[in-house]
């Protein structure tokens, strides 16, 4: 699960690198760059926490409130 998690990020994080470094060659128009980036964002922030999360330690009976 965490390597396809991974995978989703790294594709999801070249949808929003990768449409702005071809507006800058002139290669595609400044919508096509806004709709790519906004997949990407949205793919990368539902992706990324999946594998990026980490357990907390579980000592909660040594806490006191």
């Amino acid at each position: 699960m965490n390597a396809i998690a991974k995978m989703i990020s790294v594709i999801a994080l070249g949808a929003v690198i990768v449409p702005c470094l071809l507006y800058f060659t002139g290669s595609i128009s400044l919508d096509a760059v806004k709709a790519a980036a906004l997949a990407g964002t949205i793919g990368w922030f539902m992706a990324t926490p999946m594998w990026m999360s980490r357990d907390l330690p579980k000592d909660a009976a040594e806490v006191e409130i």
